[in-house]
């Protein structure tokens, strides 16, 4: 069933999100701190049996220069510069295996997939450990270090994103003009945040995007993950300005407003997980040329292959392997 507004009232919706003052400055101070640390990029070839496909062992420094994990995969036999899509991952994946990352390097591009620091412990599995900050929190990743926006999960996670892509650039296959940054729910999240911090991001596919809207997602489901800024905020009564508004260094909202790169959105019209107007309430906002879709009958996983399909046209539509 509709678990939101129906599709009429989702084109007439505005976000209401507060927005800080000082959002800019403390997201430039934030990236200058790790920009103090060389990205120390790194690839080894990793024998994993396909004859069409190259894959690397990535890693490169994020956050406060630690090393973050990834994978690389290349199509075998090219002597240009590639088109690549710099993946990020749903909440609690990790990296994962190999064989989940192969659609992209099949369709010519340079593939990047993003390890997430301390997530893939329920799937898709994970190789970077999160220097976390101590203090109370539920269960999970959304309310780690919600005490400041400087010690919040998050922050962390989106430098790992923006460096993971200016890493991806050093790399030598890569047509650094034609990088994507590509995700589904917290990987649509993060991706979305790297299109409003990176000006120099090619494209943006952000499918059933997470951490959008926030303040109105945790009113509006008791869907996990969203559910535990609500659990946390039922034991912690007093507390819920602090936390919105900390939250609001992190919206997707936010980073919308200052992307300029092209984007491809999708929602779903029975997303209880990530509610239809919360990514509308991005997508509204967003800085840049822009395309929704709308799946009338799906929950969060959205057009599931139909999405990745849209995404593979787009992107071969706009800089894909015969595109110069």
């Amino acid at each position: 069933m509709l678990v939101d507004l129906e599709e009429d009232a989702l084109w007439e919706y505005r976000s209401q999100q507060h927005e800080p003052e000082d959002f800019d400055s403390f997201w430039a101070e934030t990236l200058a701190a790790s920009a103090q640390f060389p990205l120390n990029v790194r690839f080894a070839r990793v024998d994993a049996r396909l004859t069409n496909i190259n894959v690397y062992d990535f890693s490169f420094a994020g956050f406060d220069g630690q090393t973050v994990r990834g994978w690389l995969l290349v199509p075998t036999g090219s002597d240009q510069l590639l088109p690549t899509t710099v993946k990020f991952v749903g909440y609690g994946g990790g990296r994962g295996h190999i064989l989940e990352n192969l659609v992209w390097p099949s369709a010519g591009f340079a593939h990047v997939v993003m390890d997430t620091r301390g997530q893939g412990g329920v799937r898709r599995i994970g190789a970077t450990p999160d220097t976390s900050i101590a203090g109370p929190s539920t269960p999970g990743f959304m309310t780690r270090g919600i005490d400041s926006p400087f010690n919040y999960y998050y922050r962390r996670l989106i430098v790992d994103a923006v460096r993971c892509v200016a890493a991806t650039r050093e790399l030598p296959m890569v047509d650094t003009s034609r990088i994507a940054a590509v995700g589904r729910s917290q990987g649509g999240g993060l991706a979305l945040a790297v299109a409003g911090l990176d000006p120099e991001l090619g494209a943006l596919v952000s499918q059933v995007p997470f951490l959008c809207d926030m303040s109105r997602a945790t009113r509006i489901t008791n869907d996990a993950p969203y559910s535990e800024i609500v659990q946390f905020l039922a034991t912690y009564r007093s507390d819920s300005p602090r936390v919105l508004e900390v939250l609001s260094y992190f919206d997707g909202v936010n980073f919308a407003s200052r992307a300029q790169a092209p984007a491809w959105f999708s929602a779903g019209l029975m997303d209880s997980t990530c509610p239809p107007s919360t990514v509308f309430g991005a997508f509204h906002r967003y800085g840049g040329e822009k395309d929704m879709m709308i799946w009338k009958y799906n929950g969060h996983e959205g057009g599931d292959f139909d999405d990745e399909q849209r995404a593979l046209d787009a992107l071969n539509e706009r800089f894909g392997p015969g595109q110069r």
